[in-house]
């Protein structure tokens, strides 16, 4: 399901010089910079009856025709009738809490059983939305907080608070490793050289900062908060196996080094089964993107967690 998009306008006298995907931002709130520069680099923007580059520099008085489609879904993404743990709710939003094992977005392995798949089957005009309005992601085996948007307006703004580090994102983890204090990593992430399925702190990658503080100590292990200021793929479980304390069982980054030395079998044990990595994504807030109120939610970590901690004290207290 598609969405025509049409519009006319003539750039002000007062936008001279300005960039034409800055303008065009300006102009058209409602839509992101971001959205703008994909019509302009697929040629669905004229200017005066020209196809220009996104950085040209206007001089005022330049007639804009707009003729673009909304971002279709994927054919194959069918409604799907799967259970979704609410957490709020209204006509422009939807936060949720999502369980470990749901996937976020269709992809090679995982056509269907999917969040999108469930947000179509809860409201039908998500079709009509950017990838059914979904504006961030969580990995498969992390579970926690995330926002939907359920309207044009919503999804435009969500898009630009994400750009602008504007929406206050933290996570529980248990990383291997003892963290003396709270700090931060500002190290950039891209693929990894050699294994194209990896992300790595990488020179060549994007900025990357994420900031954590200690929330209690173990024997070799660590509790902690993580708050992203970037959101790359795998952000926190790539700058934590960076530093040579990955998250308690991820095996991506962390395959085989699960097993510590000189502990009680018990612990040992519960670490090496524990079956994703130990990451939640437990608070999310910003302002909401129709009436500017601050919002804030909590979703309290699930019970696989918990009892980690819980062992973690029995056979690992300081």
């Amino acid at each position: 399901m598609t969405e025509q998009i049409n519009h006319s306008l003539i750039i002000p006298v007062e936008h001279a010089g300005f960039r034409l995907d800055r303008s065009l931002a300006m102009l058209l709130p409602e839509y992101s910079r971001a959205r703008v520069q994909n019509w302009i680099s697929q040629q669905q923007v004229t200017v005066d009856g020209e196809f220009l580059a996104a950085k040209y520099h206007l001089k005022g008085g330049e007639q804009i025709l707009i003729s673009a489609v909304s971002e279709p879904l994927n054919n194959q993404s069918q409604p799907e009738d799967i259970a979704l743990d609410i957490v709020f709710e209204d006509e422009h939003l939807l936060v949720l809490n999502k369980p470990v094992g749901l996937v976020v977005h269709p992809g090679a392995g995982n056509h269907s059983g999917t969040l999108l798949n469930a947000l179509l089957h809860h409201a039908e005009h998500q079709a009509s939305l950017p990838r059914a309005g979904i504006v961030h992601r969580l990995d498969k085996d992390t579970s926690g907080l995330m926002v939907v948007a359920k309207s044009l307006l919503a999804h435009t703004s969500l898009v630009d608070l994400l750009q602008e580090h504007r929406i206050d994102r933290r996570y529980h983890a248990i990383v291997r490793g003892q963290l003396i204090a709270g700090g931060s990593i500002d190290e950039p992430i891209g693929r990894h050289p050699t294994d194209r399925i990896k992300m790595a702190v990488n020179l060549k990658g994007k900025p990357a900062r994420t900031h954590y503080k200690v929330i209690e100590k173990f024997q070799r292990h660590t509790w902690l908060e993580a708050r992203l200021e970037t959101g790359r793929t795998h952000q926190i479980r790539v700058h934590f196996a960076h530093k040579k304390m990955p998250l308690v069982g991820d095996s991506v980054y962390a395959p085989r080094i699960q097993r510590v030395a000189n502990v009680v079998p018990e612990l040992n044990e519960a670490i090496c089964a524990f079956p994703r990595q130990a990451l939640h994504s437990h608070h999310l807030a910003f302002e909401h993107p129709a009436t500017g109120e601050s919002l804030a939610w909590q979703a309290a970590m699930p019970q696989d967690m918990h009892e980690l901690l819980a062992t973690l004290r029995t056979y690992s207290p300081l």
